[in-house]
Parts: structure tokens; C-alpha cells; sequence
């Protein structure tokens, strides 16, 4: 029987409203954890190989719950305040498996503060689930104009790529440094590609 699992992992706005919105299918992620002792004995195949479980984000079939910030719906009443994701200010929807009241009913505000960061998304908020369909290891500064898009970089007019780039490689390097990683580092990633199962 083949055991398919679920991981959370974070996405900022930008990328949940481009994986919404059809434009990302894969995501690049730093190798950590395995040594660069591990890719200079192995090849980025083995490493990468499912059977050999070293992706912290699964394997092939395994899903991955998607965690994005949310905050309280300020247009709500104070006395009854309702909880809207960040990325777009969709509400958010209780999903009890069992069907309760409460079921589909726009969920309640009970942080203590006007924004719940991502990392303390609880599963049941998670409004996106991703299938993995494909997981490799390679060097950062590898990626393809393709994979850039395929990373959510959107075309502009005349084009341009986010922040007025001519390329979308120069796009999604300043978008990697933005996020607190040094492309001039040329790391070692996992590439992991998905599809949405859910919405």
C-alpha cells in the first residue's frame, strides 16, 4: 500500500496569489540538513531519488498543505471579528471533516494580534493543498528562463518581469535575495513541482 503524506509548507503572498492564479507549479527551496559531503559522494539523482526519502517536502505523490499569513477582517464588528487571508482577503472557512455547524461558516478571529504569521497557520485554515509531482536537486543559478515562470514570475507589458526586469531569471533573483537567500551563494536546491488539488 503506497503511504501518501501531507507536510505544511510556507508560502509570502506573492506566491499563494500566484499559485491561486495558475502561475506556479514548482517551488525552490535550499538543501539543508544533508552536508555538502552528501552531493559530493552522491549524484543530485540519488539524492533526489524518492526511495531514498532525503526531500523534506516528500516525494511524488505526497501533498503539501499550503500555510499563508491571515488577519483579522477589519470591516468586521469589533464584538464579532472574522479572519480573512492576507494574500487576497478571502475569508477564511472552518473545514471540520465532520460536518459540524460550523462547517463552511467564515471562521472566527482568535489570535491575539491583528496578523497570524504563516508558521502559525493551523492545518484546518489551510485553503491550498499541493500534490507533488516531481522533485530534483540542483544548483540554484541553473534554473531555466522556463522554470523563473514557472516559479510565479509574472510577465508585465513590453516584456518586463517583476520590478521592471527584462528577464525573468533576473526577476526571480531578486526575488530569491528579497526572501533572505544569496543567489550569489549559487546553493544547492530542491526544485519540488506540484499541481493544486485544492481550491
Amino acid at each position: 500500500m503506497i503511504s501518501i503524506k501531507e507536510r505544511p509548507i510556507l508560502f509570502a503572498a506573492p506566491m499563494v496569489r500566484a499559485i491561486l492564479e495558475g502561475r506556479k507549479t514548482v517551488t525552490r527551496r535550499p538543501v539543508k540538513g544533508l552536508g555538502l559531503q552528501w552531493l559530493e559522494d552522491f549524484t543530485p539523482e540519488y539524492v533526489a531519488e524518492a526511495a531514498n526519502s532525503l526531500c523534506p517536502y516528500g516525494k511524488p505523490g505526497d501533498r503539501l498543505w499550503v500555510r499563508e499569513t491571515t488577519e483579522v477582517d477589519e470591516k468586521t464588528s469589533p464584538v464579532v471579528r472574522l479572519a480573512r487571508y492576507s494574500a487576497d482577503h478571502q475569508p477564511v472557512l472552518y473545514r471540520h471533516p465532520e460536518g459540524d455547524e460550523y462547517d463552511g461558516s467564515v471562521a472566527h478571529w482568535d489570535y491575539p494580534r491583528r496578523s497570524r504569521p504563516s508558521i502559525h497557520m493551523p492545518r484546518w485554515a489551510s485553503r491550498i493543498l499541493l500534490e507533488i509531482t516531481d522533485v530534483r536537486v540542483e544548483r540554484l543559478q541553473d534554473i531555466s528562463e522556463e522554470q523563473c515562470i514557472a516559479e510565479g514570475i509574472e510577465r508585465h507589458s513590453a516584456g518586463f518581469f517583476g520590478n521592471g526586469c527584462s528577464t525573468a531569471a533576473s526577476a526571480f533573483k531578486e526575488l530569491w535575495n528579497s526572501t533572505g537567500g544569496d543567489w550569489a551563494t549559487n546553493p544547492w536546491v530542491w526544485a519540488v513541482s506540484f499541481r493544486r488539488v485544492t481550491p
